[in-house]
């Protein structure tokens, strides 16, 4: 299977973090986890934060660290959201998520979503060591015992969560113009606001519809409605 270790391997010279950024609400797994990833990984320094939005605000203030470590279930956020807000504010930063729900369903929506590996909670150190070489090699890290799933396994357990993995895989231009249709404005307007042909808008909405497996533009303000759609765009766009 791609992306998954084997073997144990020793860590390449070339993974040299600078700082890592742990969202997790458990204290004790949050230190635990620092001495591995200071002691295994060799990360210099170990920033934690018990809740998304609290993670979000260390990004605006100007944190810059060189891997996520996100746990799925936090008090402000549950399942894919924390993952796909992180995603749109931090692009380039490899994310893990490390958590107990480690069920084939919920790697591969999590990898989907954008996740760069899934390490199950209280794994031993050689896993994370494993994970962060995968990574870093440019691979995906999947758990052992790991078996991709099919469509139909793969399908989200409800509406929202399968709104957010299809809102995720929005371009962040077509996240702003589905905004704007949410505004209720027209694609003339859009086209106007944006600095963009009107042809260019039309091409936008028509992929938005395909990516979102609606067939209107109600459909898709609806849809991005039921989530937290607009809150994603706003730490987008809070984030330079």
């Amino acid at each position: 299977m791609p992306g998954v270790s084997t073997q144990r391997e020793e860590q390449p010279e070339a993974v040299r973090l600078s700082t890592a950024l742990v969202i997790d609400d458990h204290p004790l797994f949050c230190e635990a986890l620092s001495m591995t990833l200071k002691s295994a990984i060799r990360v210099e320094e170990i920033v934690t934060a018990e809740r998304l939005e609290q993670a979000i605000e260390q990004i605006r203030g100007g944190l810059q660290p060189d891997v996520v470590m996100l746990d799925l279930n936090l008090p402000d956020v549950n399942g894919l959201e924390g993952l796909v807000r992180l995603k749109k504010i931090a692009a380039n930063v490899p994310i893990i998520v490390v958590s107990s729900l480690a069920e084939n369903r919920i790697v591969a929506s999590a990898i989907k979503a954008g996740a760069s590996g899934f390490v199950p909670k209280h794994s031993q150190r050689d896993v994370f060591l494993r994970a962060f070489t995968d990574i870093w090699a440019g691979r995906v890290y999947l758990p052992d015992g790991y078996v991709e799933v099919s469509e139909d396994d793969a399908s989200p357990q409800s509406a929202e969560e399968d709104a957010i993995l299809r809102l995720s895989q929005l371009t962040q231009q077509q996240a702003r113009i589905l905004q704007c249709v949410c505004e209720g404005k027209l694609n003339k307007q859009i086209a106007y606001d944006l600095s963009i042909a009107e042809t260019t808008v039309k091409a936008h909405v028509t992929a938005i519809l395909r990516k979102l497996g609606v067939q209107s533009r109600t459909q898709a303000v609806l849809m991005a409605q039921n989530t937290h759609f607009a809150k994603i765009l706003q730490d987008d766009n809070k984030v330079t």
